[in-house]
C-alpha cells in the first residue's frame, strides 16, 4: 500500500497561519495533552532536561516546566509563528530568575539536539504530520538509555465521517491520512527504542454544521495537506454533494466527529557494548546486573 506523503512545507505555512489564535481554537489538542501529562504519574522519572516536539503556542512545554521547575524544557516546532507564540507566552524572568524554557523551530524529523542528552521526550498530536519512523530513530538517537518517550497521535478512524462524505463525492484525498496503532507500535519497535506500549482511545464530538466542523479545522492548521489532494479550487456542486451525504449521520445532538487518539511511551535504547581497538569489548556493570544466566535444563 502507498501511503500519501506530508508536504512539509505546507506543514510549516498552515500551522503559521493559524498560531496567531491557536490556543483558542485547539480544545481537542489541549484535552489530550492533559491526558498526556496525566500519564507521567504513572511514571517515575526526575528529568533535568525535556523536549517537546510539535510544541505548537507552547501550552504544554509550560504545563511541563511548572511540574519539573528544575528541569531545561526545550519546545520544538517546524512552523516558525508558533515558536514566536511561545516565546510571547513564555513566563518572563522575575528578579535573577530566568525560566528554564527555550523554544527552536526545527523538523522533528531532523532534530537539532545531541545524542543521549534528553531525560524526558513529548510529542503532542504531532507524529501526523511526519514520517513517524524517523521521528522514532531521531527520538532513540537523542534519549538517554533510561531516558522516556511519550507520545500522542492520531488514528485512521479520525475524522472518518468526513473521509466518507468526501469518498461519496469523487477520488481524491480529503482529509489527512493517519497510521494505525499497529504500524505505530512496529516503527515504534524498529527504532531501538525499549519496551514500547500503545494503547488506543476514541473521543467523540457533536458540530452543528459541516461549515463548523471545516472552520473548526482550517482554525489549528489542521486541513488536507496530502501529496493526494486535490489542486485547484472545489466545486460547489461537490461540496454540496459532501454536506449532503454528512449531513445523513446527523443524530439528535448533531454531527458526529471521531478523533482515534493513539497513545504510546518507550523508554530509551539499549547503550552498545563499546568495542576497544585489540577487538576486546566492555559493557557497563549496569548492563552485568541485567544478565541473567541460563538455568540448565
Amino acid at each position: 500500500m502507498t501511503y500519501p506523503t506530508v508536504d512539509k512545507t505546507k506543514v510549516s505555512q498552515s500551522f503559521s497561519q493559524a498560531a496567531n489564535d491557536y490556543e483558542q481554537h485547539a480544545f481537542i489538542q489541549q484535552k489530550i495533552a492533559e491526558y498526556l501529562i496525566e500519564r507521567l504519574d504513572f511514571i517515575k522519572i526526575t528529568p533535568n532536561s525535556i523536549l517537546d516536539i510539535g510544541c505548537g503556542a507552547g501550552r504544554m512545554s509550560r504545563q511541563l516546566h511548572r511540574r519539573y521547575p528544575d528541569a531545561m524544557v526545550y519546545g520544538l516546532d517546524i512552523a516558525y509563528q508558533m515558536v514566536t507564540q511561545s516565546r510571547r507566552h513564555a513566563p518572563k524572568p522575575w528578579l535573577w530568575l530566568t525560566p528554564k524554557l527555550s523554544y527552536v523551530c526545527a523538523d522533528a524529523e531532523r532534530l537539532p539536539i545531541a545524542d543521549n542528552s534528553m531525560d524526558l521526550v513529548v510529542s503532542n498530536l504531532t507524529l501526523q504530520w511526519c514520517d513517524a519512523k524517523t521521528v522514532f530513530e531521531e527520538v532513540a538517537r537523542i534519549l538517554k538509555p533510561d531516558g522516556v518517550f511519550l507520545f500522542s497521535t492520531l488514528g485512521p478512524d479520525t475524522l472518518h465521517e468526513l473521509r466518507q462524505s468526501w469518498a461519496a463525492v469523487d477520488e481524491y484525498s480529503h482529509v489527512n491520512f493517519f497510521l494505525d496503532m499497529h504500524d505505530l507500535g512496529d516503527a515504534l519497535y524498529q527504532s531501538g527504542l525499549k519496551d514500547p506500549v500503545m494503547d488506543v482511545d476514541w473521543l467523540n464530538f457533536k458540530y452543528d454544521s459541516v461549515d463548523d466542523i471545516m472552520r473548526g479545522l482550517k482554525a489549528i492548521g489542521a486541513h488536507n495537506i496530502t501529496s493526494q489532494r486535490p489542486q485547484g479550487l472545489m466545486g460547489k456542486t461537490k461540496f454540496k454533494g459532501m454536506i449532503k451525504d454528512y449531513e445523513t449521520r446527523r443524530t439528535e445532538k448533531g454531527l458526529p466527529v471521531t478523533y482515534e487518539v493513539v497513545y504510546g511511551h518507550a523508554l530509551g535504547q539499549v547503550e552498545q557494548p563499546e568495542t576497544m581497538h585489540n577487538g576486546e569489548v566492555t559493557i557497563s556493570i549496569d548492563q552485568i546486573k541485567r544478565l541473567q544466566p541460563t538455568k540448565p535444563q
